[in-house]
């Protein structure tokens, strides 16, 4: 099958060193080139897969602007249309990851087009989704469904990992906890700092503070980072991330949003380290309670979750992981969906 894939403009794929939606995109494209397909990658300057890559600008939108802004998307969105417009018979399908905008292209599109949202909230442009509800959609999980129940769903398919990539570690004599994130209220890691320092236990923070969240990291999370038992240690690579999950007691995952996925809850797992996550977004359909982490609903369950970790199976989060999130698993789910879209063309 010859597929084309639209990737955002703002990250290389991969990414260098944060990005879930550019990770899982690389997972995805190097595992159907693996089986067999001719992938097209359709992004920034510096992205490398294992398929063919057209650089649709001469950097990430990031480096060009310096900043997240909205206003510049469109515009350079064009040119990944152009890009891909000047091409469009070399392909099969095409897989949109760039949202709504490149949607109102799709009746002059000969071929299959189909929209996978990575995002955790509402739709940004509820015109435009309301407009094209009728389109192909796969969302990554059932929780981001709620999000945007009208759409025309045509499957469900779990973000993965290649397990290749990590080094599951199932000794038992970790200790630390882990939390990865930016440093928000949504992410709750003023939930996993509290819990931590409550126990006495060490816990080590990794991510970025944002702006916006400055002034919560400084009033409600920074004053119980004391350096020694809670550490805060700034942005990591995926190497760091690796040991990190590997060498932790379990990943504390208190996410206080309808999150629709949450790729370090996987890639923990994949390392053998168990997971405590919130009882939100899509943490019940990756977290079997008892099995390879906990589902709490309060504070204190959380902290008896962590008392308890020690009776989860490392091995058992590496199975799950090879059961139920293998890149290989995701590009075989997707094709199906590709050949049901064309097969209706």
């Amino acid at each position: 099958m010859r597929i084309a894939h639209l990737a955002p403009l703002w990250l290389t794929v991969p990414p260098r060193d944060y990005g879930g939606l550019e990770t899982i995109l690389a997972y995805l494209i190097d595992a159907q080139v693996k089986q067999g397909h001719e992938v097209t990658l359709f992004a920034c300057a510096g992205s490398k897969t294992t398929g063919r890559v057209i650089e649709v600008i001469e950097k990430p939108m990031y480096e060009l602007l310096g900043k997240f802004d909205w206003s510049a998307v469109y515009a350079y969105e064009f040119l990944a249309y152009y890009e891909l417009f000047k091409r469009i018979e070399e392909f099969d399908i095409v897989h949109n990851h760039l949202g709504f905008h490149f949607l109102a292209t799709e009746p002059i599109i000969p071929i299959p087009v189909v929209t996978t949202n990575h995002s955790s909230v509402e739709p940004d442009f509820p015109y435009l989704s309301q407009k094209f509800k009728d389109l192909n959609y796969v969302s990554i999980s059932n929780a981001q469904r709620s999000n945007a129940p009208y759409l025309n769903y045509v499957g469900n398919v779990y973000n993965a990992v290649e397990p290749e990539k990590f080094n599951p570690n199932f000794e038992t004599n970790q200790e630390y906890f882990f939390h990865i994130g930016t440093m928000s209220k949504n992410k709750g890691v003023d939930i996993a700092v509290k819990a931590a320092h409550e126990l006495g236990e060490r816990l080590i923070l990794a991510g970025e503070v944002r702006p916006e969240d400055q002034e919560f990291w400084d009033t409600e999370v920074l004053p119980l980072v004391d350096g020694q038992k809670i550490r805060f240690i700034g942005k990591v690579n995926h190497e760091q991330k690796v040991d990190l999950f590997r060498n932790s007691k379990a990943l504390l995952f208190p996410s206080q949003w309808n999150e629709a996925f949450g790729m370090v809850a996987i890639e923990s797992l994949a390392s053998g380290a168990p997971v405590i996550g919130w009882n939100s977004g899509a943490i019940p359909e990756i977290v079997k309670d008892g099995e390879n982490g906990f589902v709490v609903d309060n504070i204190e369950d959380f902290k008896k979750a962590m008392q308890n970790i020690s009776q989860i199976d490392r091995r058992k989060c590496v199975e799950g992981v090879h059961e139920r999130f293998t890149a290989d698993a995701m590009a075989k789910k997707y094709v199906e969906i590709y050949q049901s879209l064309i097969s209706q063309k």
